[in-house]
């Protein structure tokens, strides 16, 4: 245990580094996923080609790809970033094509007379949307999103493939040095799953009390 007690902080640097990786793809998938949804059910035929087209690319790369191009070709191309910020991009993107998904399945959800009333109201389109349907969308799939978070934070260990010293990268580093590959990365591994577990337990909450709160408006 002692490659644990002696290297507490280089772990907690690695977790924290990881924390701020998954929490910043995450919103930012969120963004923009949100935005590929409100594309893929416009009224306008290019928007939601443009929706159709960025799932597609998104949701079928795989992340470790996304994430290698961004770190080593982006740079042949003039375009400089750090390894941390083509890690948080990559997942960005990969998260957001999953996140427009989840979104339009929730506005689907939403009933048909709400948003034929606000049109027989005056309405535009835009205004419908951001007052009347996603607030719907998004409180219906609270569990849904939550998961993504959870997809996002798996995902940010394969940052450990392209240099970035987050947790798992830390663990990798720890088991080179003192061969104790079931110490470090069973720790690494309890830690993902305790995070993972936080999330959802706070998703429910969430969820219970949106529920609630219908219900009693109802």
């Amino acid at each position: 245990m002692t490659v644990l007690t002696d290297n507490l902080d280089l772990l907690g640097q690695g977790l924290a580094t990881t924390l701020v990786l998954a929490l910043s793809a995450y919103a930012g998938a969120l963004v923009l996923g949100t935005v590929m949804a409100v594309f893929r059910v416009s009224p306008i035929p290019p928007l939601r080609l443009v929706g159709a087209a960025w799932v597609t690319v998104a949701c079928n790369i795989p992340l470790l790809c996304l994430m290698i191009l961004a770190a080593f070709a982006l740079p042949v191309a003039g375009v400089r970033v750090s390894l941390f910020w083509a890690a948080v991009g990559s997942l960005t993107f990969s998260a957001s094509g999953f996140v427009c998904e989840t979104v339009r399945s929730g506005v689907n959800s939403v009933p048909k007379g709400q948003i034929e009333a606000s049109r027989a109201l005056g309405m535009p389109f835009s205004m419908t949307i951001t007052r009347v349907v996603l607030p719907q969308a998004l409180a219906r799939t609270i569990q849904p999103l939550v998961n993504i978070f959870i997809s996002c934070l798996i995902g940010s260990a394969l940052a450990a493939a392209i240099g970035v010293p987050e947790l798992t990268s830390v663990t990798q580093s720890l088991n080179r040095q003192y061969a104790e590959a079931v110490v470090t990365f069973l720790t690494s591994g309890l830690t993902y799953l305790a995070i993972a577990f936080a999330a959802t337990k706070v998703g429910g909450a969430l969820e219970r009390r949106l529920s609630s709160g219908r219900e009693a408006r109802a």
